[in-house]
Order: structure tokens, then sequence, then C-alpha cells
């Protein structure tokens, strides 16, 4: 019998999600990625505004607390899909901030490969039709140009 043999290194992966069609593709390629190997897929929600530093104390509560109630949202969102993989994943708010989303993508990539420095760690994002550069987004050609780990582009 021919058979492939076992992995040895674990595969952690970091998704960036915020609900969109691209994201939930990323999600789907990262399970698919997981299949048949140990490791943990991590679900990042970032939230983003442009012009943070034009904003009043107030509006920044205010747009921290709109960005919770999201991550929240999506968490159940990321749930339904994930469904029965609950010791695969986990969800967080990356940044604990508002930051750029190519950075918080990157750092938890960091995070992670200091914890695991033996395994495999990527980033997953998927790509829009609707973005500037076409075939993928400014996100994917950011974490392409400046993440130390591999960056899979999911169409």
């Amino acid at each position: 019998m021919n058979t492939a043999p076992e992995p040895t290194a674990d595969v952690y992966l970091v998704v960036g999600y915020d609900g969109s069609e691209p994201a939930a593709r990323a999600l789907d390629a990262a399970v698919r990625l997981l299949r048949g190997r140990n490791g943990r897929i991590d679900v990042v929600y970032v939230g983003h505004v442009p012009s943070i530093d034009m904003m009043s104390a107030d509006a920044l509560v205010e747009v921290e607390a709109s960005f919770d109630d999201i991550a929240k949202e999506l968490r159940a969102q990321a749930e339904e899909q994930l469904r029965g993989r609950e010791d695969r994943w986990q969800f967080e708010r990356g940044g604990g901030e508002i930051t750029e989303i190519t950075d918080a993508l990157i750092a938890k990539a960091r995070q992670i490969s200091e914890a695991h420095p033996d395994d495999n760690v990527a980033i997953v994002v998927g790509s829009s039709s609707h973005a500037v550069h076409r075939m993928v987004g400014s996100v994917a050609v950011g974490l392409a140009r400046r993440s130390p780990v591999p960056v899979v582009v999911v169409p």
C-alpha cells in the first residue's frame, strides 16, 4: 500500500476576515489547506478607518465600539462557516487598536511564527474583483511585498 508520509510540522493559517465574499472564500481555502494536517486557523478581523488622525477622542470611542460590535457579528459568521472545527480555529479582533490591515495580519503571523518556530505559518486572503489591482487587492499586494511568511491569495 502506498501512503503519503505523515506531515511532521503543524500548519497555522492566518485569515483576514471581514465578512465579504472574498474573505469567505479565503476561509474556505484555509479549511481545505488544513485538511489532513495538524494546526489551527486564526481568523482575524481588523477595523480600519483611513482618516483616523482627523477624529476626536469621542469619535474614536464610538468607532472602537462599532468595531467591537462588528467583530461579534463576524465571529458568529465565521463560527457558522467553521462549524464542527471548534478545536482548530480561533477568532480575534486584530491589532487591539485601529491599525492597517496588512500590519495586523503580519503581526499575527509573526506572533505565531515565534511561538511555533518549527511549524508552517501562512496568511490567506481573498482577492476582490472590484479591487484596484484587478486580480489581487491592495491588502494582498501589501502582504505579498512585506510578509515574512508565505501569502496565499484566493481568487
